[in-house]
C-alpha cells in the first residue's frame, strides 16, 4: 500500500530526479532529437522534391519519346512513299524504253521489208525488162525479115520513143 500512497519525500525526490533528467534531455537529448527529426525531415521533403523533379523529367522524356517516335514514323512513310513513287517512276520508264525500242525494232524491221520489197521489185523489174527485150528482139527479128515493113515497124517505134520522151 506504500505504492499507491507515496508519502511526500519520494514525490519530493521523484520530482526532482524527473526534473533533473527533464533538464538534461531538454539541454542535451531534446535538440540532438529533434535535429535528427528536422534533418530526416528534410531529407524526406527532398527526395519528394527529386522524385517529382525525377517525374515532370520523365514524363517530358515519355512526351519527348513520343513526339521523336511519331516523327520518326512520319519519316518512315515519307520514305516509304518517295521509294513508291521512285519504284512507279523507274518501272514507267523500263516501260517507256522498251516501248521506244520495240516501235525502233518495228520500225527498222518495216524499213527491212521495204528495202527487200524493193530491190525485189527492182530485180523482177530488171527480169521483166530482160525478157522483154529478148522476146521483142526476137519478134523483131521475124519481123524485119521484109525490108519494107521492117522499116515501117522502125519508123513507128521511133516516133512512139519520140512522144514519151517530149
Amino acid at each position: 500500500m506504500e505504492l499507491l500512497t507515496p508519502d511526500f519525500g519520494l514525490v519530493f525526490w521523484m520530482v526532482i530526479c524527473f526534473t533533473a533528467v527533464f533538464l538534461i534531455l531538454k539541454k542535451y537529448g531534446w535538440p540532438v532529437i529533434v535535429g535528427m527529426i528536422n534533418k530526416r525531415s528534410d531529407e524526406i521533403e527532398e527526395s519528394i522534391l527529386k522524385a517529382n523533379e525525377a517525374n515532370a523529367r520523365l514524363a517530358g522524356t515519355n512526351a519527348e519519346t513520343e513526339r521523336l517516335l511519331a516523327e520518326a514514323k512520319n519519316e518512315r512513310l515519307e520514305l516509304l512513299k518517295e521509294a513508291s513513287k521512285q519504284k512507279d517512276q523507274i518501272i514507267a520508264d523500263a516501260k517507256a524504253e522498251a516501248a521506244k525500242k520495240a516501235q525502233d525494232l518495228l520500225d527498222k524491221a518495216k524499213e527491212d521489208i521495204q528495202l527487200e520489197r524493193d530491190n525485189a521489185i527492182k530485180e523482177i523489174r530488171t527480169q521483166v525488162a530482160e525478157l522483154s527485150v529478148s522476146i521483142a528482139e526476137k519478134v523483131v527479128r521475124e519481123k524485119l525479115s521484109g525490108d519494107k515493113a521492117g522499116l515501117d515497124m522502125i519508123n513507128k517505134l521511133l516516133d512512139e520513143v519520140n512522144i514519151a520522151k517530149s
